[in-house]
């Protein structure tokens, strides 16, 4: 697969089939993955693969500590700015309410909105799950080195015919997450990801997200 179609058929999956990801494509995918930029050659990523029976235990864990604490136990760092202004809002706006509308979800059934979102910490049925944190130490530019990484990854997944979902919202289970990964305390907990093989007779399936339009977010001086 070429890069131009790598990134036009990468697409946040929330519907995986219960089928293994081949441990050499991950090794494989996760090699070349960590060509992405560094300034200074930081390289202030550390990434956490788990799979198998590991997995199951914290899918079982999960399920009991969402029950537990359904809000979190307190994110370490803000996922979305505080007071979230036009036209980010709106576009977060739009994407959630596109996604409930393909799952035949109404607004004002918050139960089942709750319920699917607490899929994410099932990983949305996924085989693999991937966490990545970064020493508290780093600032912005290394965290912005975070996000060419994973999608570094995402992309040479889609290579291997392989989809995945990252997720920030493991950002507010730390303290569960940390000591499942045996996190040393320095090290922050930034995001998770699901991998695996799309379900394609889900309701999801296709399911893209708008982007604004070229006009809207790039201006060209003196071209």
């Amino acid at each position: 697969m070429n890069i131009q179609d790598a990134i036009a058929s990468r697409r946040s999956v929330r519907h995986f089939l219960d089928r293994p990801v081949p441990a050499d494509a991950i090794r494989r995918v996760l090699e070349q993955a960590l060509r992405a930029p560094s300034g200074g050659n930081l390289q202030p990523w550390h990434l956490h693969v788990v799979g198998g029976e590991r997995l199951a235990e914290l899918k079982t864990l999960m399920r009991e500590r969402v029950q537990q604490a359904p809000t979190g136990e307190g994110s370490e760092y803000d996922i979305y700015p505080r007071e979230l202004v036009s036209p980010y809002r709106d576009r977060r706006y739009a994407v959630g309410e596109q996604m409930y509308a393909r799952l035949d979800i109404p607004r004002e059934n918050k139960s089942a909105r709750l319920q699917w979102f607490a899929r994410n910490y099932q990983f949305f049925g996924a085989p693999l799950a991937l966490f990545c944190s970064v020493d508290r130490r780093m600032g912005p530019p290394q965290w912005s080195d975070l996000g060419m990484l994973l999608q570094n990854v995402m992309l040479l997944l889609r290579g291997e015919g392989l989809d995945s979902c990252a997720q920030e919202c493991w950002a507010i289970y730390p303290k569960t997450i940390g000591s499942f990964l045996s996190l040393p305390a320095e090290r922050m907990l930034f995001t998770g990801m699901s991998i695996g093989y799309a379900d394609p007779d889900h309701a999801l399936e296709g399911f893209m997200t708008e982007r604004a339009p070229l006009s809207e977010v790039a201006e060209f001086i003196g071209i």
